[in-house]
C-alpha cells in the first residue's frame, strides 16, 4: 500500500501529479494481476478448445475464425457451462449495454458460430437452445481449464 501526503503548501498541480503517480502505481498493479490470471488459460471441451488469452479456437487441430461478437458469445457460454443466458442477456453482457430492439442479432451470431465449431449446426453439441429461454453450452462435455 502506498501512502499519499499533501500539504498545505502544494499547489493545485502537485497535488494532483501526486494523485495520478499513486494512480499509476495501483493500476499497474492490476495489470500486472490481470495479466498472470489470463495467461495460458485454456477451456477444453471435447475436441474444441477456447484459449481465452490468445483469443484462438481450435476444433480438431484446426484454427477456427470467429469475428469478435463471436468469440465473446462463445468464451461468456463456455466460461459458464450449463447455465441459460437469454437472448437479452447475451447481448447486454457481450455489447456491454443495454439493447432495446430485435435480439435477432444474438440468434444470428449463435447460429455463424455453430456453422464454425459444430459437425452438423442444425444438431448442435456444444450450444444448445433452451427453447423459450435462451442458450447454453454443453455442460456434459468434459472442460481442463
Amino acid at each position: 500500500m502506498k501512502t499519499l501526503i499533501i500539504t498545505i503548501e502544494d499547489t493545485e498541480e502537485e497535488i494532483f501529479d501526486r494523485i495520478l503517480s499513486v494512480l499509476n502505481v495501483r493500476n499497474n498493479v492490476y495489470v500486472e494481476e490481470a495479466q498472470m490470471t489470463l495467461k495460458d488459460e485454456k477451456l477444453c471441451f471435447s475436441d474444441l478448445t477456447i484459449d481465452i488469452s490468445k483469443r484462438v479456437i481450435e476444433r480438431k487441430a484446426e484454427n477456427i475464425y470467429l469475428t469478435f461478437i463471436e468469440f465473446e458469445i462463445l468464451q461468456l457460454l463456455a466460461r459458464n457451462a450449463g447455465r441459460v443466458f437469454s437472448k437479452e442477456q447475451i447481448y447486454d453482457i457481450v455489447w456491454k449495454e443495454p439493447y432495446s430492439g430485435d435480439y435477432n442479432i444474438v440468434m444470428s451470431h449463435i447460429r455463424n458460430i455453430r456453422e464454425k465449431i459444430e459437425d452438423n449446426p442444425s444438431k448442435p453439441v456444444y450450444i444448445q437452445t433452451v427453447w423459450g429461454v435462451g442458450y447454453r453450452f454443453n455442460q456434459n462435455i468434459s472442460s481442463g481449464r
